[in-house]
């Protein structure tokens, strides 16, 4: 069953949760052991490596705060070897908060204390039948009121994913559809220059680049050979002065 479908049933819970009325102290609560401190413990002795064990190394560098994030969760589930289901499973809570407003709210909504937050997510997500480390992992972000950046850090976490699989994504933007044998032609010119790489393509339509196409691997952009900038480098031109 899809997650949305799963959120649907807690809907009333999650509303509950956004009613500033409804707020509750933590004490009367289900279950009140679940301190925000135990639950960020909790996520990060699943990224600590025991001696008898090879420590997780990541297998690229990020900054800045989505960075940090998704590097602490790509090593907590490397360490319990499941990287590809805590992908799936962040993934899915992306698309569910873009599918079901009410929790959609609740991600953004820093004025529900922080322990109703994490109260919820460990319940909703728990009942959902989620891994402990994406579970633990979400909790975390809702008690630093982070859960609204959840879809920066899931895209920083594939990233990692992805470099672990031994894929590269490369998102390719056109003005219509990249024909078959251009696409073509670009799986051979990456596989000549990454050997032993999966190439994945994401297909991008933007008019606003008129013509051409633009190539970017991560974060780097490979080729642009788009008529925008073409008209923008071609106006640099005309504006500087001729020397005769």
């Amino acid at each position: 069953m899809a997650l949305s479908r799963r959120l649907g049933s807690s809907l009333p819970l999650l509303r509950h949760i956004i009613n500033p009325e409804s707020i509750v102290p933590l004490r009367s609560l289900a279950n009140p052991n679940l301190a925000v401190a135990e639950g960020s413990r909790t996520f990060a002795s699943e990224v600590k490596s025991s001696g008898a064990e090879p420590k997780p190394k990541l297998p690229k560098a990020l900054y800045g705060g989505s960075g940090n994030y998704a590097s602490a969760l790509y090593l907590a589930a490397a360490k319990s070897k499941s990287i590809e289901k805590v992908e799936s499973e962040i993934l899915d809570v992306v698309q569910a908060s873009k599918k079901c407003a009410i929790f959609s709210q609740f991600t953004k909504d820093l004025s529900v204390p922080k322990e109703t937050r994490v109260k919820a997510i460990m319940e909703i997500f728990g009942e959902a039948g989620f891994s402990d480390v994406t579970k633990n992992f979400l909790a975390v972000l809702a008690s630093n009121g982070r859960l609204r950046n959840l879809e920066r850090i899931a895209k920083r976490y594939v990233e990692l994913s992805m470099i672990h699989r031994g894929e590269l994504k490369v998102v390719v933007t056109s003005v219509i559809p990249l024909p078959a044998e251009e696409e073509k032609e670009l799986k051979q010119v990456f596989a000549e220059k990454y050997p032993g790489k999966t190439l994945k393509i994401e297909r991008k339509i933007d008019p606003s680049i008129l013509g051409g196409v633009v190539v970017e691997l991560g974060e780097t952009v490979l080729y642009d050979m788009s008529i925008k900038t073409r008209v923008k480098q071609m106006e640099k031109i005309l504006r500087e002065p001729i020397d005769f």
